[in-house]
């Protein structure tokens, strides 16, 4: 397993690092601790949560429970000192979680002690938020997204200051170790930079964005933030929530997968991706690669990734998923890949 450094914290993570969206709907406490155990051994040391999940599907019933899972494996094994810890707080929408309101200083002291209270810790090593209060163009958004139509900008920035000043806070207390983004923007990142050098606050590590063969707009100007800024991201999705498995080819629906719960996950299961899968199964298949496998190890050879989110619901998949970790692809491969890239330059 490879580490990479976590921004400027000092910290290093996994290359690998396990999602947990599944742990306490599609996954029980025990399979999720054999998921933990099993990702440990193998050299994983990062992990990522948040206080909404369980995702599959979100409910106000399981709400805060992976978080809790999390901490009970912990508290098991007395291994919190191994282990990156990074969770989130959520934005606005859902009233089960804290009232569904946007996210202020006041809301970020509240969230930090409710995760630290399910993850029975006295720390959180990344501290996120999940996505912003203002709109923004992930979530398949955009050709939707209008800055236009945001907040002032004064108002915004006023909302960002106060967000990083109760961060901040937390970090002087020792609650958090360090800071990142989720599902934000460059210019939302931008801002949270120059409030960092001019207020003295705590830097963004990182960035959580969605990143997979079908979905690369990190590539863009995100990748040059990255380079300059040393905020590297930490990939959601890979997979694209299991389009790069095959398993849902010509409508397929397997039982228990995603779509199955999630009908169109998240609003990529459209007839736009079916062509671009097709052929990356076919170039796996010319390299007599697996798919997933393969997909994971070419997000591994970005250079602004600092680690890769996969997830599981089997064991089966999480060791095909961790052992991309050991898989070189070739010249030969990359051209391919990126033949079919150019070709389906957004199918997501």
């Amino acid at each position: 397993m490879r580490f990479n450094p976590l921004g400027r914290t000092g910290m290093q993570v996994s290359e690998i690092c396990l999602g947990t969206m599944t742990w306490g709907s599609q996954n029980t406490e025990a399979e999720a601790h054999e998921q933990m155990d099993y990702a440990v051994a193998e050299g994983v040391n990062f992990l990522d949560t948040a206080e909404l999940y369980p995702t599959t599907p979100v409910s106000a019933e399981t709400q805060g429970d992976t978080e809790r899972v999390i901490g009970t494996w912990m508290k098991a094994r007395g291994n919190r000192d191994k282990i990156v810890l990074a969770t989130k707080i959520a934005g606005p929408g859902r009233d089960y979680i804290r009232g569904g309101v946007p996210i202020t200083g006041g809301e970020i002291r509240k969230a930090i002690d409710l995760s630290l209270t399910r993850l029975k810790t006295d720390y959180i090593d990344l501290y996120q938020l999940h996505w912003p209060n203002r709109g923004h163009y992930h979530f398949r958004q955009a050709w939707t997204y209008k800055p236009e139509r945001q907040p002032p900008r004064e108002a915004v920035v006023a909302n960002l200051r106060e967000i990083l000043e109760a961060i901040g806070e937390a970090h002087k207390a020792g609650k958090i170790r360090a800071f990142g983004l989720s599902n934000d923007t460059v210019w939302g990142t931008m801002q949270y930079l120059q409030l960092a050098d001019e207020l003295g606050l705590p830097r963004v590590a990182s960035i959580q964005n969605e990143y997979n063969l079908l979905y690369h707009q990190h590539d863009l100007d995100f990748a040059e933030v990255a380079h300059h800024e040393d905020i590297g991201l930490l990939a959601y999705s890979p997979l694209a929530g299991g389009l790069l498995t095959g398993k849902y080819l010509g409508g397929a629906i397997p039982a228990g997968s995603r779509a199955s719960i999630n009908p169109d996950i998240g609003g990529r299961l459209t007839h736009h991706q079916e062509p671009a899968v097709a052929e990356f199964v076919e170039v796996a298949r010319k390299h007599n690669l697996d798919l997933a496998r393969m997909s994971l190890a070419f997000c591994l050879t970005r250079p602004f990734m600092t680690s890769v989110i996969i997830g599981a619901t089997t064991m089966e998949q999480l060791k095909t998923d961790i052992s991309a970790k050991d898989l070189t692809l070739d010249d030969t491969v990359i051209r391919d890949l990126r033949a079919v890239i150019r070709k389906y330059p957004m199918p997501i």
